[in-house]
């Protein structure tokens, strides 16, 4: 998949909605559509050859909530799909791929429950991600609404003994929020992992997306951006084309 530097369009589902929450607080989600099927159609059309889908009500409640929105994504779009939110038992990880995941995407569950993302990798070997939600340097869990003990060196080392295929590295403090991208973040961490690792959060403009490419070398494989393809700042042509 990571062959090239991937502009990854995200899909939040919140209720069946398509939203953006700003920083990672539900009480601020912005509504951009009720059919999240369409929006995965329109992105496909414009060259996506994957999405990121999050199941926001199903990281509050630790368990799928929208997967009947993700099957009607599945049914919409050939490209491929990396779902996560709520992902912290076996079964739910079964559920989300038979709802249509090529790739699920394990955050919370990876700290909580360690042996879960050990076994994930062995069930589904090269389909699970883990991601790193970082706020003021250390994780947030729960559907960010919790911070844990543990520091990015710390969650990397866990990833990369269960083998997963890549990271999912989103800088809360900026995520929805269009302020731009820490690009020195993302250099450090990808400089320090064995993993390919995808950036997200802050991604305000096409010259975000050139940066973060130009870090492929180092090991930034792509970036997931949500926001600023809804609000209309570029499109995801135009992302695709700034980072080749």
């Amino acid at each position: 998949m990571f062959d090239k530097f991937t502009v990854i369009p995200s899909i939040d589902l919140k209720g069946g909605e398509v939203v953006r929450l700003w920083r990672g607080e539900m009480e601020r989600a912005t509504v951009y559509g009720r059919d999240p099927a369409a929006a995965a159609r329109a992105f496909e059309n414009e060259g996506a050859r994957i999405i990121h889908v999050v199941d926001l009500d199903g990281a509050i409640a630790g368990a799928p909530r929208n997967l009947e929105s993700i099957r009607a994504i599945r049914s919409a779009v050939g490209c491929a799909l990396d779902v996560s939110g709520g992902l912290r038992t076996a079964a739910s990880v079964r559920a989300a791929i038979s709802a249509g995941a090529d790739y699920v995407s394990i955050g919370s569950a990876a700290m909580l429950n360690p042996p879960l993302l050990a076994e994930a990798c062995r069930e589904h070997p090269g389909r699970v991600f883990g991601s790193l939600d970082v706020r003021e340097g250390r994780l947030a869990i729960k559907g960010w609404r919790e911070t844990s003990q543990l520091v990015v060196a710390d969650a990397l080392e866990r990833f990369q003994q269960a083998g997963i295929a890549a990271v999912i590295l989103t800088d809360i403090s900026r995520d929805g929020t269009e302020s731009g991208v820490d690009i020195e973040m993302y250099e450090t961490v990808a400089r320090s992992s064995e993993t390919p690792v995808i950036a997200s959060g802050g991604v305000a403009r096409l010259d975000d997306v050139a940066a973060l490419s130009r870090l492929f070398q180092h090991g930034v494989v792509g970036v997931i951006t949500g926001r600023a393809l809804y609000e209309g700042r570029f499109a995801l042509s135009q992302a695709i084309a700034a980072a080749a």
